[in-house]
Formats: structure tokens, C-alpha cells, sequence
């Protein structure tokens, strides 16, 4: 199957309003979002409409068989709470378990195997998200109402999202996997053909009826250990039925002024802090945007803090995380100190970064509450294997804070991908075109290793980056008065994705 190149240059200026505003990647999530708010919802009550909304519309990226990960902002306290959604391994699994199966360092299991799948944590997510966070006007089912229908009903897939879809059917159909759910005539859909996912409509509704026990109790997860353990998996009842979120404390770091939040591990947004914490120790406005420069030490910082983030981040009920340590200013400028401007770093001692297929939105309120939300399959379809009948980035901020651009402009500039590759055990550096030829020669010359130009659909590594902020703060930080002005939100959308924002 064939699809045009896309030139992903979206043309368009920032949505500016002053109500409540909604950044998706699929334009009918997005207006779901902006409704749920416009009927007395807030933040988090709209975030989890739009998770289920792009379930049912992009689920080569994200789903209610994956995870998700919230962070709220509470206007009326001023204080960040944060939510993990992500589920754990199965009690069964263990090494000797593993190697049992005939799996070992030399011989790994691959990504696609059923023992990889670990409990599906956004059921009870989005469950905990409303109960915690929600403006307890709208109930679950009414949250989940708009996805429902729009499952039933169906709708046109979406260019980018169609491209995805065929592509990650692709690689399942390569292990004997082909979930008949998700195509149309034994056809992943085409760009524009209308998709219906009536199975996915009726899990929701159980979701919306019973709650969290819906989910993890019942028909639903006996059909999610059936296909598992079919699969050579050891998921069982239990594990599903022992599940529960975690409410965290959020960490976070100072960047020239200004706080930005993680979810503490077992997630992995530290990584952006530690790079942050690293960029600190440059001074980065005196160089050019996407020069040489810029973008070598910004390739340097996310080899470093991934390998940290790989080497540390484990689950802090079994293993002792260093949070504190690693997010200390002394130790990240010490490691800036290991940043040569003439030499990139092609291996580092500390494991191997990770990748996922996952999507962002955010979500801003009319009383000032944020929702910031991932949700995740891991990669495309995750493992592929469906159940019998249930059928914002580093380098954007550094655009805006840096560089002076608006959302819009700071989610349309082209971007950087660092990537470490186990086969060679090296860095891999990856341009986005529109970055100049001149400089992806320069960065070869310092010891990278540079793909160049990525463009079309290949893109789609870069991320799709959703941004919602209040007031033009990037406009002169120095002189900005935000008590002075009148409140009003800017928001962005990333061309990459099929999506846009919207508000009122």
C-alpha cells in the first residue's frame, strides 16, 4: 500500500480563547474534550473523554489495554497532583519462568510475546482520574458517552492515523498476528472509510455501568487471560483483580525560572528533567535555533539523561530509584561537564533507552484547572493481541522558553530524535528536514551519527506535542506582568498528528 509523502508544514497560527481550551491529536477527540467542558466538566473529566475518544479513533496509538499517566493542576490550590496509571507484571512472572520458555540475554523475548503484556493500568486510570480530579458534575458514563456513540456510529479514519494503522497491522501480520477488530474486509482502513468498533463501544459501557470492577472483573477479564495464556503468557483473574492506580507526588525542576512537573518513576518523564537540569549549564539562547551547536549539545544532554533514566527507573516498590540524586543540580552539571563541542559521545556505560507509540493531550479549564495526560499501547497495537468480544516535549519548551516562539511555531519546528541501537550499540542521531544540510554535515564531522533528511511519514518518530499555555509568558519573560493582563490561552497543535486544538 502505497501513501503520499506529507510536507507537515501546518500553515496555521495559534488557537488564542479565554474559556477552556483542548490539544489532541485527532481533531473529533479534540472537540469531545472542548464539549465535556462546555457541559459543566472540568480539566480531568475532559482529559479522560478524549483518552477514550482517541481509542476509539487512533488504536495504533493508544487504548484502554494500554497505560496512562496524569498530572492535574488544582487552580484553586495552585498545587500539582499526579496520577500512575500504569500496570504491573504478573505474579507468575518471573526469571526462571522466562528462562523455562527457552528466553535469555542472548536469546530475548520479543517485543510482540504475550509474557512482555503486564496489566492493562488505564481502565482504572481513567476511573481514578474522574474520581480524584473530576468537577463531580458529569458521571463516568457521561464522560464516556461521546466515545461510546462515536464507536457505534463510526467514523472516517483520519490520513495520518491510517498510514499507522496499515503499518503497525504490517509488522503483526509478520508474527501471525491479525486482529479482525480492527479491519475492514480483513483490510486495515483506508484514509476516509468510516470504521465502527461496536466491541469497544460495549467494554465502555461496562466501564461506564460497573466502574473499575467492569474492567478487571467479569466477562471482560476473563477474555483478557484467555487470549494471554493462549499466547504462552501467565497473566491470571488475580492479577486484574488486584490492580489499583497510585496516587503520587509529582517531581519536578527549576529551568531558568521556570517549574516543570513529572511523574516520579516508575514513569519516565525524569528524563526531561535531568536533561533540562543538564541544558541549564549552556547558555542556549546564544545559539541559533537548530544549528550545530544547539542541537549537538541538546543530542548530548538526551544521551546522558536517557541512559540514567535507563539504568535507574524501575518500579520504587522493589527498587530504590535515586530521585533526589539524579535531579540535583550538582550531579547534572556534572555531567554537562562530560559534553565535548567537538566530540559527540557514541556509547554510555548506562543501558538503553526505551521507545513507545503512546499519545499526548492537554486540557485547560475555565477555572484554570490543567490536565496534562498520557496514554499508552507501547508500541502501535502493543502486542496485537486483542481480547475475544472487548473489542508535551523537551524540545518544544526550549523553543518557546529559548527561542520566543508561540505554541504553534514551537510544535511546527523541525526536531532532533536520539535513538541507541542494540545491534551496533551506538547513538543514532535523526534530523527532521528542515533542518539545514550545512549542519547535518557538521554533526557528522563531530563523531555523530546523523540520519538526514527525515521526511514524510518517517516523521512520525519525532512525536506529536500538544501545548496549551496561559498568556504569551514567551513573549519577554523579563518584562511579561501576567496579574496585568487579561487571562487568555494559546494552544498548538503538532502537524505531524491528524489533530488540532480547540477552545472557547
Amino acid at each position: 500500500m502505497s501513501f503520499p509523502q506529507l510536507a507537515f508544514t501546518s500553515g496555521r497560527s495559534p488557537v488564542v480563547c479565554t474559556n477552556g481550551c483542548v490539544a489532541s491529536s485527532q481533531p473529533l477527540a479534540t472537540a469531545i474534550g472542548l464539549d465535556v467542558l462546555k457541559r459543566g466538566g472540568n480539566a480531568a473529566d475532559a482529559a479522560v473523554a478524549v483518552a477514550a475518544a482517541l481509542n476509539v479513533t487512533e488504536p495504533c496509538s493508544t487504548g484502554i489495554g494500554g497505560d496512562c499517566f496524569c498530572l492535574f493542576y488544582d487552580a484553586e490550590s495552585r498545587q500539582v497532583k499526579g496520577l500512575n496509571g500504569s500496570g504491573r507484571s504478573p505474579r507468575a512472572l518471573t526469571l526462571s519462568v522466562i528462562e523455562q520458555c527457552g528466553f535469555d540475554e542472548a536469546n530475548p523475548l520479543h517485543p510482540f510475546h504475550a509474557l512482555n503484556i503486564t496489566v492493562p493500568g488505564a481502565a482504572a486510570g481513567w476511573c481514578d482520574t474522574v474520581d480524584c480530579f473530576g468537577s463531580k458534575k458529569l458521571s463516568l458514563s457521561d464522560i464516556l458517552q461521546p466515545a461510546i456513540e462515536l464507536a457505534e456510529r463510526g467514523f472516517p479514519v483520519a490520513e495520518i492515523t491510517a498510514f499507522q494503522w496499515a503499518k503497525w497491522m504490517g509488522a503483526l501480520e509478520k508474527f501471525g498476528k491479525k486482529p479482525e477488530a480492527f479491519l475492514i474486509n480483513n483490510q486495515p482502513p483506508k484514509h476516509g472509510q468510516v470504521f465502527k468498533n461496536p466491541l469497544l463501544a460495549q467494554t465502555f459501557k461496562e466501564l461506564a455501568q460497573y466502574g473499575r470492577r467492569g474492567f478487571y472483573e467479569g466477562r471482560i477479564a476473563e477474555a483478557i487471560v484467555e487470549i494471554i495464556q493462549q499466547n504462552g503468557g501467565v497473566m491470571c483473574l488475580d492479577d486484574l483483580k488486584n490492580h489499583a492506580s497510585l496516587n503520587v507526588t509529582p517531581i519536578c525542576t527549576d529551568y531558568k525560572g521556570v517549574r516543570l512537573w513529572e511523574i516520579p518513576p516508575s514513569g519516565q518523564g525524569i528524563t526531561a528533567l535531568i536533561a533540562l537540569n543538564i541544558l541549564e549549564n549552556f547558555c542556549i539562547k546564544d545559539m541559533d535555533h537548530n544549528s550545530a551547536d544547539y542541537l549537538h549539545v541538546l543530542a548530548e544532554a538526551l544521551k546522558l539523561s536517557f541512559s540514567d533514566t535507563s539504568h535507574f527507573c524501575a518500579d520504587p516498590d522493589k527498587v530504590k530509584v535515586p530521585v533526589q540524586e539524579l535531579l540535583s543540580k550538582e550531579y547534572c552539571k556534572q555531567r554537562s561537564e562530560l559534553i565535548s563541542f567537538q566530540k559527540a559521545n557514541s556509547q554510555l556505560e548506562h543501558g538503553i533507552p526505551a521507545g513507545s507509540d503512546t499519545v499526548y493531550f492537554t486540557v485547560v479549564d475555565k477555572e484554570g484547572n490543567a490536565c496534562s495526560f498520557i496514554n499508552s499501547n507501547y508500541m502501535g497495537f502493543g502486542t496485537g493481541l486483542a481480547p475475544e468480544g472487548c473489542g508535551f516535549t523537551l524540545q518544544v519548551l526550549l523553543n518557546m522558553f529559548e527561542f520566543g516562539m508561540d505554541p504553534q511555531q514551537a510544535v511546527d519546528a523541525a526536531r532532533l530524535y536520539v535513538q541507541y541501537k542494540k545491534p551496533d550499540k551506538k547513538w543514532h542521531v535523526s534530523l527532521e528536514d528542515g533542518i539545514a544540510v550545512s549542519v547535518a554535515e557538521d554533526l557528522k564531522e563531530r563523531g555523530h551519527d546523523v540520519q538526514w533528511p527525515v521526511t514524510g511519514h518517517d516523521r512520525a518518530q519525532f512525536g506529536r506535542g500538544q501545548v496549551i499555555a496561559n498568556g504569551s509568558w514567551w513573549e519577554s519573560l523579563s518584562s511579561c506582568d501576567s496579574s496585568k493582563q487579561e487571562r487568555v490561552l494559546w494552544a498548538g497543535s503538532d502537524p505531524r498528528g491528524d489533530g488540532c486544538a480547540l477552545g472557547y
